[in-house]
């Protein structure tokens, strides 16, 4: 059984638990991700690792409240504890695999959007511990809805704010917050890493590949079951399938068929 330490509301309707998970979070590497399920009969849930305190031997996750599985989750309180907490699975960040050095010479830009927020922070935290120098876009629906904010103040080097009704940072959406960077500040980036809605990663991919600038996309709003056995998280990368919790979930976005995912994604 995995104990919860820490429980919060970011929102509404997003939760932050940190659980007790000694092997996992000593293991855990940027990018990837667990399975989670609140009992012997409950709903195998995939979730992006977003944080591990060694100290503590605790790792955090952060999920919306979309349907009964993960309304049951959110009912769940400090001192419960859930009954699988699998991980840690899939493929790290390739940022992982790169020296310090080579990190050092990129300027990369991350976006994230709605939840994909808390994805994003552990990877510009690993950067931050190395000297690595990053930027952020966070996109939202409204203020309310922002999520992560002063976390990622404190390790970026700048963190920008799009929400679609303008009551925090730009008005509109984090593509216009590219192009602008890009294309009025004339910043250049090596590499742009997008994690949140299909929608979301697949317009800031139409805006980056206008540029020729490497964009990396999480492809794991596909997951359901999390294994490679139901096949749901298929995609097409170069033309070739792959599986977003095998493979992936990290692809170059600029391969990915995403109208197809889409429509994989509007059937599951």
């Amino acid at each position: 059984m995995y104990t919860i330490l820490t429980k919060r509301w970011l929102t509404d309707n997003i939760v932050e638990m940190s659980i007790l998970a000694p092997r996992l979070a000593h293991s855990a590497l940027p990018g990837q991700f667990l399975i989670v399920k609140t009992d012997e009969k409950g709903e195998r849930i995939p979730l992006t690792i977003c944080d591990v305190d060694l100290e503590k031997k605790s790792v955090t996750i952060v999920f919306q409240v979309v349907g009964d599985s993960t309304k049951e989750m959110s009912q769940y309180n400090v001192g419960d504890a859930f009954h699988d907490f699998l991980g840690p699975l899939g493929c790290p960040s390739k940022l992982v695999q790169d020296t310090i050095e080579d990190l050092q010479k990129q300027r990369i830009l991350f976006v994230a959007g709605g939840v994909g927020t808390a994805p994003v922070y552990p990877q510009v935290k690993f950067l931050h511990q190395r000297q690595v120098e990053t930027d952020v876009v966070i996109g939202a629906k409204n203020k309310q809805s922002l999520i992560y904010v002063e976390k990622m103040q404190q390790v970026a080097s700048k963190v920008y704010i799009a929400t679609d009704d303008g009551s925090c940072g730009t008005n509109g959406f984090v593509t216009d917050v590219i192009k602008d960077l890009t294309e009025q500040k004339k910043y250049h980036y090596d590499l742009v890493i997008a994690i949140g809605p299909m929608i979301m990663m697949k317009n800031v991919c139409d805006v980056t590949k206008k540029h020729g600038v490497k964009t990396i996309v999480s492809m794991n709003p596909l997951m359901v079951d999390g294994s490679g056995m139901c096949g749901a998280c298929r995609c097409e990368v170069e033309g070739k399938p792959k599986f977003a919790c095998v493979d992936g979930p990290e692809f170059d976005g600029h391969q990915i068929d995403f109208s197809l995912a889409m429509k994989r994604m509007n059937t599951y």
